[in-house]
């Protein structure tokens, strides 16, 4: 089945850069110039990934990753022409899946694209649920319950959970959380993953106790039945 890719970009020229490369690969693609219109094509279409750049006219990116992560879990990846790492995280702890810093590479944000797109493909390829500490995770679904109580969760958070429960008892390195999610390309530094670790365990509740910090090596799942 066709993807299909929402722009949300101000600036022409970029914005129809995006277009020829997504369209040569076989995506279909909406377009936005400002905050207000990206959130009416989202919600009369059925979108499978948005890319979102900031600083917009009427609504700024922000605003439409926070709108849109209290009714769905798509999959955004951010644009910014900043380069403070405050703004960084903040994309982040907003829902935000991906961050590109711009001026970017063109082929480089497609390889996120079909990335995180292939992410979405592949949780259906899996087991159908882990069941650990009173976390369960359904694959089929893509849903996260802890204690009972449906969890929302970004995909970036879901796919953290997931390994680090199907991984139980087993550290898992920063290091090594990046190369699954972002595979070796990523140009970032850890407190990326600080960030996701720290929502997730937000959502949680009570049972973000079974997600541990290794002090100088990085998180692991102990749970229990």
């Amino acid at each position: 089945m066709q993807k299909t890719i929402l722009i949300v970009e101000d600036e022409h020229i970029l914005r129809e850069v995006m277009k020829d490369y997504l369209l040569h690969e076989g995506f279909e693609v909406l377009e936005a110039v400002d905050g207000k219109r990206a959130m009416t094509l989202f919600e009369e279409h059925e979108v499978n990934l948005i890319i979102l750049d900031i600083m917009l006219p009427e609504l700024d990116g922000w605003s439409v990753c926070q709108r849109i992560r209290k009714i769905s879990n798509v999959p955004i990846i951010m644009l910014t022409a900043r380069v403070d790492e405050d703004d960084t995280l903040l994309g982040f702890e907003l829902g935000a899946d991906d961050y590109v810093t711009k001026p970017y590479s063109p082929p480089i944000l497609l390889a996120r694209v079909k990335r995180l797109l292939e992410r979405k493909q592949n949780q259906g390829n899996q087991g159908n649920t882990l069941t650990s500490g009173g976390i369960k995770v359904d694959f089929p679904s893509r849903t996260v319950t802890a204690q009972g109580v449906n969890i929302h969760l970004t995909y970036t958070e879901f796919e953290i959970l997931a390994y680090l429960m199907k991984n139980t008892g087993v550290i898992i390195t920063r290091e090594q959380l990046i190369t699954r999610i972002w595979g070796y390309d990523y140009i970032g530094d850890e407190r990326t993953i600080n960030s996701h670790i720290r929502n997730l365990r937000t959502k949680l509740g009570s049972s973000a106790v079974h997600i541990v910090t290794v002090v100088r090596s990085g998180y692991k799942f102990e749970g229990c039945p």
